[in-house]
């Protein structure tokens, strides 16, 4: 067994869409990115690549080359698991926290880990994706921007 930890950050914008678990989620600012941008699933993925040791997010997928051009996060995603399953891995769960102010994620929350879940050959109940705010502290609190926490546990195939 190995686990990895996952993180990331970005700033909130206006014209840009809110894209979330690959959720696009109705609210007035969205997420600045090279890609869509999606902090839950970039922080999935750099879990991911730091269980099976094959480096980050960035080393796979720079954000200078214009193929990564506003991609879907969820294609990134399976790509990755295509590096987990060439290493010999296979995810067992995951637990994800994304850190927001607003809006109100929690009804989004099963789509998120329903576009996840098949990705990862796991089922919606091995996504664990929670929501929390800062109560107004830090750059979440004051809404400049969203971040995600991601642990996942993998084993030998």
């Amino acid at each position: 067994m190995r686990v990895g930890l996952g993180y990331d950050a970005h700033r909130l914008v206006a014209g840009r869409p809110l894209i979330l678990g690959g959720v696009e989620i109705p609210h007035a600012l969205g997420l600045l990115g090279h890609s869509d941008a999606d902090v839950l699933t970039h922080a999935i993925g750099d879990a991911l690549l730091g269980a099976v040791g094959a480096g980050d997010l960035g080393t796979h997928f720079p954000d200078k080359d214009p193929a990564y051009k506003n991609i879907s996060s969820l294609i990134l995603l399976q790509r990755i698991m295509e590096i987990v399953r060439d290493r010999g891995f296979t995810p067992q769960n995951v637990d994800a926290t994304i850190v927001a102010q607003e809006p109100r994620l929690a009804p989004h929350i099963p789509a998120m880990q329903a576009n996840l879940a098949p990705i990862l050959g796991l089922t919606p109940a091995e996504v664990n994706v929670k929501a929390t705010t800062t109560e107004l502290m830090g750059f979440a609190g004051r809404g400049e921007g969203m971040a995600a926490y991601a642990v996942v546990l993998v084993t030998k195939t």
